[in-house]
């Protein structure tokens, strides 16, 4: 079977999440979160290394309850500067916090995030390849910024809005490409 080029093969986890995630439609809010929360902390890593660690994520960031993260404190701060199993980078944890508040500012303003984000597409999935920004991750990241968010810049948020499926980038030999 065919895969993007960029899937490891050699990584088990790398494949499944290929196959059974990226690019599919996600309208569920805690999955939202929980891609969010892993993007923001990609920001000069590789995709792979935070998969690596998503389960140690889970972990340490309450299965991605947003409630509970929006609600961490300078101990909690420093518990998980101290997980090894983590990337441990103080201003991303930070950030996970302000964008866990941020996230249900936007939940009360649009009744869910899955609204505010897939209202940007009019609910639909959008199909392209081969790129990193697009004028729809410019203005997303635009309004995340504006509403208070870190680590939301456009690739971040391209690569984002790819994971959860509002934006489809299965390259053309693979398997799991649309136009």
């Amino acid at each position: 079977m065919r895969r993007c080029a960029w899937v490891n093969l050699k990584n088990p986890l790398y494949v499944k999440y290929h196959d059974e995630e990226w690019g599919k439609a996600v309208h569920d809010d805690k999955v939202l979160y929980e891609f969010l929360l892993l993007e923001s902390f990609q920001a000069g890593l590789s995709w792979e290394c935070i998969l690596n660690k998503r389960e140690a994520f889970r972990k340490a960031f309450d299965d991605f309850d947003y409630h509970k993260i929006s609600c961490y404190d300078d101990q909690k701060i420093e518990e998980l500067l101290q997980n090894k199993e983590i990337v441990r980078n103080k201003l991303k944890i930070k950030a996970a916090i302000t964008n866990a508040r941020v996230f249900l500012e936007i939940q009360k303003e649009f009744s869910s995030f899955s609204h505010y984000l897939w209202h940007f597409t009019n609910g639909k999935t959008i199909y392209e390849v081969g790129k990193t920004q697009s004028s729809l991750s410019d203005r997303i990241s635009h309004d995340l910024k504006k509403r208070g968010m870190k680590f939301v810049g456009t690739t971040i948020i391209y690569s984002y809005l790819q994971a959860v499926g509002v934006i489809n980038s299965h390259e053309k030999d693979c398997a799991w490409y649309q136009k």
